[in-house]
């Protein structure tokens, strides 16, 4: 898909399935259940869409889905795809590791940063993308390496240090311009340093929402998830983007949606947003 003079494409870093409940927060299950019915064990799937935008002939990755590490009694948990769904669907997309530039993360739990790293033959992690320069949030940064006993099964530190390690990290301090044409905007509220990317060309812009609103059913400003670690502030920043995309009429890219890779958002009789004009795959 083209955005201006930026080329967007869609990549899946795998399918997963994951708790209805704590997908949908406080929201009673009566109404969640017409959107979504879970299945025997009350999950239901998401997407981990991740996005190849070539800016200017670089080649950015924003997000990299759960990766091939998780822990074997994880992935039955998660009914998760076998080996690496991303690096597998990256080649069959006509990209190879070597060719990506930057990674962008919208933060740092493990189904964004997962795919960032891999275990090579010799045993050891290591990126996932040898050229890439990867970028994070200060903020996000800080507290994923806290060690803090309850997010450490959020922020697995072996997606992150060898990140560390290898001097491809890049952390940034706010709403910065990551390079022409890409910009972050720091949301908090799911996580401390949780950022939505704005791409922009030729008067046309896309929004990376990442986990402040990760699918079309998540659109109501009260729906959210219980993984949020401030919800009050999720529900403000989400109030605040969804309002400003649906006003300028912008892309929202959507991350987990099992459905749709973006949508257009606009507003419904309770002045709460709604999904238009859905795209499956960009």
């Amino acid at each position: 898909m083209k955005l201006g003079q930026i080329d967007l494409k869609t990549v899946s870093g795998g399918v997963c399935h994951l708790d209805a409940g704590t997908l949908y927060g406080v929201v009673p299950r009566v109404l969640w259940e017409r959107k979504t019915p879970p299945d025997e064990k009350n999950r239901i799937p998401q997407q981990t869409n991740c996005v190849v935008a070539t800016i200017d002939g670089k080649k950015v990755l924003i997000d990299t889905g759960y990766g091939s590490k998780l822990p074997e009694k994880q992935q039955r948990n998660l009914n998760s795809e076998p080996g690496d769904p991303l690096l597998r669907n990256l080649k069959e997309a006509g990209f190879e590791p070597e060719d990506i530039d930057v990674v962008v993360f919208s933060h740092l739990h493990f189904d964004h940063a997962g795919g960032g790293t891999f275990r090579n033959e010799a045993g050891e992690i290591v990126p996932s993308f040898p050229n890439a320069e990867y970028v994070a949030q200060r903020r996000e940064w800080v507290m994923a390496t806290s060690d803090l006993p309850e997010l450490r099964g959020a922020y697995p530190q072996e997606n992150l240090l060898p990140l560390h390690a290898s001097g491809q990290l890049k952390l940034i301090d706010g709403n910065v311009e990551i390079m022409p044409g890409l910009r972050s905007v720091v949301t908090g509220g799911h996580t401390e340093g949780h950022q939505a990317l704005l791409l922009e060309s030729d008067r046309k812009t896309a929004v990376f929402l990442g986990d402040i609103c990760g699918t079309r059913m998540h659109l109501p400003v009260l729906w959210c998830m219980s993984y949020d670690t401030n919800l009050l502030q999720t529900r403000r920043a989400k109030a605040d983007l969804l309002g400003e995309i649906a006003d300028n009429d912008w892309l929202a890219l959507l991350d987990h949606d099992p459905d749709y890779a973006a949508v257009r958002i606009g507003r419904d009789d309770r002045a709460d947003f709604v999904a238009s004009d859905p795209i499956e795959a960009l």
